[in-house]
């Protein structure tokens, strides 16, 4: 079985489809027509620039092979999170320490920008304030105590450090050792959010066609220097794209295959909580992960329902660095739900669903033009085809600010962008049969490095 045919058994089982009323379906493009931009991609990130690029004047035309919000946009962990999968001196390394700075701003930036347009375009997704960074050892809580007085110090990023006596107040585990608290993250519904933007995006005049998948961009035939993408049913002309199909592109652009890699992570909903329950398991309402290599990341969801209001643990984990979904996923993701609070020994598991996130070799996201991965000269038209990807699971709020950044670049000041697309990336070893292997031996390393 295929990553795709994998995936789209994993999207069946999603709790937040079952808690949203999708709006009927946009149109399938069956015709040839032109823009000014093109995106392929209708997720976070190509919503985000949709959004911005019509507020710039730009006419704009969205192609999605499925639904909005199909992908990991709308089944992630709902975690929006300062800061990236990297740590900043990954970034620092390659940048220097001012534009390190510059890039920890933008996502800071991008939390904002969810409040934003959740006001706007009057999205109700469920927004809780807060997030838990939690260290289930003395080991962990020192390295991530280092951490926080260096982002305090460098990054004037403010964080309340909580020992191991206040936690209880905190979180009703026995699993962790102490931990900080950052008050500008916090975690939403992720597809009510895509669907929302896909909604204000609409209202600005962005023409938006599902089950569209892109079969081929031609650079070099089209006329004017302009990009033709071709989908089963008609063509679209445009003289700007972006490419914000991640691991969906399958194809379209195959030098960026190389730079990431799917990723499968899972989570389960839990049957409804009592509502003091509920509230006793983490009182701040805050999103919680560990600091562990191979984490686990959960919160406490509250979705109103005409009778009531119903509670649940939403509990992620479980990264899989192979395409095939673990075996007993629910029972597993159970007990290890069960292990963090023995409080849900017996609650069982109503939604188990997961897909796959694009992690580059460095956790860091790749932004760029596909000029910059071809020969010099190769393709002249490729210098106005620009791409999102390598957000390595740390893309909820990150693939907003990417969008605004993508329409600063095309609307003539792309010096936000290239502060991204100067990062250095490695393509995966081994080629598409030996690089999934290879990763499974080195993730086998930090999985034991986590334990030790």
């Amino acid at each position: 079985m295929s990553f795709l045919d994998t995936d789209r058994d994993l999207a069946r089982h999603s709790y937040y489809d079952a808690t949203v009323q999708r709006p009927a379906a946009s149109p399938t493009l069956a015709a040839d027509i032109e823009c000014d931009v093109a995106i392929v991609g209708g997720g976070l990130a190509g919503l985000s620039a949709a959004i911005e690029l019509a507020d710039r004047g730009f006419d704009v035309v969205l192609l999605e092979a499925r639904q909005v919000g199909w992908g990991a946009s709308g089944r992630n962990g709902g975690q929006a999170l300062a800061g990236l999968a990297c740590e900043q001196d990954t970034i620092e390394a390659q940048l220097g320490l001012d534009e390190a700075r510059r890039v920890w701003s933008m996502t800071i930036e991008a939390l904002a920008l969810i409040q934003q347009r959740c006001t706007r375009f009057q999205i109700d997704c469920d927004w809780r304030p807060g997030y838990l960074s939690l260290a289930v050892s003395d080991r962990k809580a020192r390295e991530l105590q280092a951490w926080q007085v260096r982002m305090q110090s460098l990054y004037a990023h403010e964080t309340a450090w909580i020992t191991s006596r206040q936690l209880p107040q905190w979180i009703a585990s026995p699993r962790f050792h102490s931990g900080l608290h950052d008050p500008l993250s916090g975690h939403l519904h992720p597809l009510k959010y895509s669907l929302g933007l896909a909604r204000g995006a609409a209202q600005l005049g962005v023409r938006l066609f599902e089950n569209s998948a892109v079969t081929a961009l031609d650079a070099a035939a089209a006329a004017g220097g302009s990009v033709r993408l071709r989908t089963a049913g008609g063509s679209v002309r445009a003289a700007h794209v972006l490419l914000a199909g991640n691991v969906y592109l399958q194809g379209v652009a195959p030098m960026l295959e190389p730079r990431i890699m799917p990723v499968g992570t899972y989570i389960i909903a839990s049957k409804v909580l009592d509502a003091e329950l509920a509230q006793s398991l983490i009182p701040s309402g805050s999103a919680v992960c560990d600091t562990n290599f191979v984490l686990d990341y959960f919160r406490v969801a509250s979705h109103a329902t005409p009778a009531s209001v119903d509670h649940r643990m939403i509990y992620g984990g479980r990264v899989s660095y192979s395409t095939s979904t673990p075996m007993n996923l629910a029972a597993s993701m159970q007990k290890r739900m069960a292990k963090t609070f023995p409080q849900l020994q017996g609650t069982g598991v109503e939604f188990a669903w997961g897909g796959f996130v694009d992690i580059s070799m460095n956790r860091a996201p790749d932004f760029g033009r596909l000029a910059d991965r071809m020969p010099p000269g190769s393709a002249p038209g490729l210098s106005n085809v620009y791409y999102l990807q390598g957000f390595s699971g740390h893309g909820l709020a990150l693939t907003g600010i990417a969008g605004k950044l993508v329409a600063e670049a095309i609307d003539g000041d792309a010096s936000r962008f290239d502060t991204f697309s100067r990062l250095r990336h490695r393509e995966f070893p081994g080629g598409k049969l030996l690089r999934t292997p290879a990763l499974v031996a080195g993730m086998a390393y930090y999985r034991l490095k986590d334990l030790m």
